[in-house]
């Protein structure tokens, strides 16, 4: 058994920097709010996931995936994902901003960045992993009234969880989560999901005050 004295601890934590937990985990992911300008004027580009995909099929959401460990950033990541799955290529897209990350608790952090597609002609759709793509006029999204729906979800009982080691785990198990979920629909698209909160933050941060 180790022993510890106050100064070993102290030197082990000595100008220690705050993180977020879980930081390091290899489930990170990244993505890109793909903005280019179109007949309607700035549109958001969407893909729509391939029917074939195991994850998700059919389902919308923006270019992007895992963080790897080759990745030299998150952003490099996302611009790698992007060119992929829709064949932009990196050097024709100016990232623009970083976005919050979003914590989630199954599937790591989510870094979203927003960037400017320079040259869409080389858009060439990963029929693998995309079915197709589809943009929406930007001014639809920022006036688009988007009203949240209440998910409840509740702790399952696993026999193999030790709720006997828990104190009033009745509780517990009685317990329920509300979780707030949104919905962006155009034409006959449906946009929920991590997609929809991550692009509900970022038309707040666009829309005029």
């Amino acid at each position: 058994m180790q022993h510890f004295s106050k100064e070993a601890i102290i030197n082990k934590l000595n100008g220690r920097q705050a993180n977020i937990m879980g930081l390091q985990s290899p489930k990170h992911s990244a993505v890109v709010i793909p903005l280019l300008e179109t007949e309607n004027g700035i549109s958001v580009l969407f893909e729509v996931r391939a029917h074939s995909l195991h994850s998700q099929p059919s389902e919308i959401c923006f270019p992007g995936g895992r963080v790897d460990a080759t990745d030299e950033s998150n952003e490099a990541a996302a611009l790698r994902e992007m060119e992929e799955e829709i064949g932009i290529f990196p050097q024709n897209a100016t990232i623009i901003a970083p976005l919050d990350y979003l914590v989630t608790p199954n599937r790591g952090i989510i870094f979203p960045f927003v960037a400017f597609i320079n040259d869409a002609h080389t858009l060439h759709v990963n029929k693998d992993e995309v079915d197709h793509t589809f943009t929406v006029p930007l001014h639809y999204l920022l006036n688009y009234h988007v009203e949240p729906f209440m998910l409840k979800m509740k702790l399952a009982d696993d026999t193999r969880f030790p709720f006997d080691r828990i104190p009033n785990k009745e509780a517990y198990l009685q317990r329920q989560f509300a979780y707030e979920e949104y919905f962006y629909t155009f034409e006959n698209y449906h946009i929920w999901g991590l997609t929809a909160r991550i692009l509900k933050h970022f038309l707040e941060l666009t829309r005029d005050k």
